[in-house]
C-alpha cells in the first residue's frame, strides 16, 4: 500500500501553502510546524516532508532552530529541503536532527557537489527533489529552470548510489486539481529501482487510491491536509493502520562477545563488535534486531546479560536475544538488562513446557521461538538443536504449531541448509509455515539479494526477514534495501 508523507512548508516559523510555487499568492495557517509535527505524529505519521521556503528561494538555511525543535519531538523523522548549498549547510541540517536531505538546486547546477554527498553521506539519506515546471527542472526555490528532466537527473546520479527521489509537477502544487498521473507512470516505469514520491495536486483519496493503483510507493499530502480535503486521521485508518508492514531484522550471531558470521554454523568469522553493528543498523533503519549467542546452548555457557544492557545503552530499535535461556528467570535476566523480547530453541525442544512458563509469567509478545530445521532425504523438515548439530524427532510443521499454542508470540524460522549460503530462502515450506500459523513468521536463512527477501516476503508469505552476510559484507544497507523493496510495491517502513 502506498505511504502517506505529510508536508510542513516553513516562512518565518509559520506553516505556510505556495500555489505553484508563487511566494505572493501564500496561505498561512496558525498551527505552528512543532504543533502540527506533533499531531502528524499523535496520528501515526512519522515520517514528515518539510521545505524551509525562504532557505530554499535566498539560498541559505533559513529555519534550522525550527527543524530542531520538530525532530526533537518523540519518533518524528524529518526529510527537509531548503537551501542546502555546501558542505557546512548539510552538516548543520543532520545535526539539527534532519533524517533525510532533499537535494534540488545543488544536484541541478553542482553535480559534482551532489555526487560528492551522495558517495559520503550514502544515497540512502540523500533524496534528489526533482521540482518540475513544462518538464524542466525548476530551482533556486522555483525561480527559474535549468535545461534538465527528472530523467536526466535520475540518470546522472544512480550509478553514485541515488535511490529515491521526489518529483514535484509545479503546475499542480497547490491547485488541488490531482496529480500529473501520466508523468509518475512513465517514470516509474523507465526507473522501477528508483522510489519515486509523487508531490503537488493531491486533493482527495482519490487520487491517492490512483497512485496506488499504479504502483507508486509514497505521496506528500499538503494543501488537502492543511483546506480539510483529507485529515490525519482519515489518512492514518485508510492508509496507515492496515497497512501490514513487512519488517527487515539484522540478525548478529555472537560468540565470545564478537559478531560472528558462517555458512551452516560452520567455519565462523568475525566480522565486529555486537554493539557496533547493531547502533549501525539501528541509524540504517532496521526494524528490530536479533542478537543469537550461538555458543550458549553448544557448550552450555549462561547468556550475555552484561552484552545486553550494552546494547539497551546504545541502540534504540527493538532487540531479540537468546542462547542458553533454560528458564524463565534466564529470560528475566535478560529482559531486565534491557532486551524487548527473547527467544528459545534448544531448551523449549527439550522441554516444551518453557514456553508456556514465560509466555505465563511476562506474555506471549515477550516470547520468540527459534526454530532450526533441516530438509531430511524423506521431504521432512527436521528440526535441530545446539546449534544445528543434533537432529531430532520433531518435525518444523508440527513444532511450530505446538509452539504457538504454548504461547510464542513469533516463530523465528532458520533452514540449516540455507543459512549463510546466500542461494535464497525456501519458500515453499515459509509459505506452508505462514499459512499454518495465526502468529507472525520471521524467515532466516540464505539472503543474499533484495530479491531474495522480496520473494519470502510475498511468495513466502513471511511477516518479516531476518538476514546477516549481506549487511555484515557490505552488500546493501538496511535502508537501500527497504527501498529496493518499496519501490517494487511492498510495505516497509522507510
Amino acid at each position: 500500500m502506498i505511504e502517506i508523507i505529510p508536508a510542513i512548508d516553513i516562512i518565518d516559523g509559520k506553516c505556510v501553502r505556495l500555489t505553484k510555487g508563487d511566494y505572493s499568492a501564500q496561505a498561512t495557517y496558525q498551527e505552528s510546524p512543532v504543533d502540527m509535527v506533533k499531531r502528524m505524529v499523535d496520528s501515526g505519521f512519522t515520517r514528515i516532508h518539510a521545505v524551509d521556503l525562504t532557505g530554499a528561494r535566498l539560498g541559505q538555511p533559513c529555519a534550522l532552530g525550527t527543524l530542531e525543535k520538530m525532530a526533537s519531538v518523540n519518533n518524528a523523522r524529518i526529510e527537509w529541503g531548503g537551501g542546502i548549498k555546501s558542505d557546512d549547510d548539510l552538516r548543520d541540517m543532520f545535526n539539527a536532527g534532519g533524517s533525510w536531505a532533499v537535494i534540488g538546486s545543488v544536484a541541478a547546477r553542482q553535480p559534482l557537489l551532489f555526487n560528492h554527498w551522495l558517495l559520503t553521506h550514502g544515497g540512502d539519506s540523500m533524496i534528489l527533489g526533482a521540482d518540475l515546471r513544462d518538464g524542466k527542472v525548476a530551482v533556486s526555490g522555483w525561480t527559474s529552470e535549468e535545461d534538465l528532466t527528472a530523467d536526466d537527473l535520475i540518470n546522472r546520479f544512480r550509478p553514485l548510489g541515488l535511490s529515491q527521489t521526489i518529483v514535484t509537477d509545479i503546475s499542480r502544487d497547490g491547485m488541488l486539481l490531482g496529480p500529473n498521473f501520466d508523468l509518475y507512470k512513465d517514470l516509474k516505469a523507465k526507473h522501477p529501482d528508483i522510489l519515486i514520491t509523487v508531490s503537488g495536486g493531491i486533493s482527495s483519496t482519490d487520487d491517492i487510491d490512483r497512485l496506488d493503483t499504479l504502483g507508486l510507493p509514497r505521496v506528500i499530502v499538503g494543501k488537502a491536509l492543511y483546506e480539510g480535503r483529507v485529515t490525519l486521521d482519515g489518512l492514518s485508518h485508510k492508509y496507515l493502520y492496515p497497512m501490514l508492514t513487512k519488517s527487515i531484522i539484522p540478525c548478529l550471531d555472537v560468540k565470545d562477545g564478537r559478531t560472528v558470521k558462517g555458512i551452516n554454523f560452520e567455519g565462523l568469522a568475525d566480522v565486529g563488535d555486537p554493539v557496533e553493528l547493531g547502533a549501525r543498523y539501528a541509524l540504517e533503519g532496521a526494524d528490530e534486531l536479533v542478537y543469537l549467542d550461538i555458543s550458549a546452548s553448544r557448550e552450555g555457557r549462561g547468556t550475555f546479560t552484561r552484552l545486553v544492557s550494552r546494547i539497551a545503552d546504545r541502540v534504540n530499535i527493538p532487540f531479540t536475544v537468546g542462547g542458553g535461556i533454560s528458564s524463565a528467570d534466564d529470560a528475566a535476566a535478560l529482559l531486565d538488562a534491557g532486551a524487548d523480547k527473547i527467544t528459545v530453541n534448544s531448551a523449549a525442544v527439550r522441554n516444551p513446557g518453557l514456553i508456556s512458563a514465560i509466555a505465563g509469567r511476562y506474555g506471549s509478545q515477550f516470547v520468540v521461538v527459534a526454530i532450526d530445521a533441516r530438509r531430511g532425504d524423506d521431504g521432512e523438515w527436521h528440526v535441530t538443536t545446539h546449534g544445528g548439530t543434533r537432529i531430532t524427532d520433531r518435525l518444523l510443521l508440527p513444532w511450530a504449531r505446538e509452539a504457538m499454542e504454548r504461547g510464542a508470540g513469533e516463530i523465528l524460522f532458520t533452514s540449516m541448509d540455507h543459512d549463510g549460503t546466500r542461494a535464497g530462502y525456501p519458500c515453499d515450506i515459509y509459505r506452508s509455515l505462514a499459512s499454518s500459523l495465526s502468529i507472525p513468521v520471521i524467515a532466516s536463512g540464505g539472503a543474499g539479494s533484495p530479491d531474495d527477501i522480496a520473494d519470502v516476503l510475498t511468495i513466502g508469505g513471511a511477516d518479516a526477514a531476518l538476514a546477516a552476510s549481506i549487511f555484515h559484507y557490505g552488500d546493501i544497507t538496511v535502508s537501500r534495501l527497504k527501498s529496493c523493496l518499496a519501490a517494487r510495491g511492498i510495505p516497509v517502513r522507510i
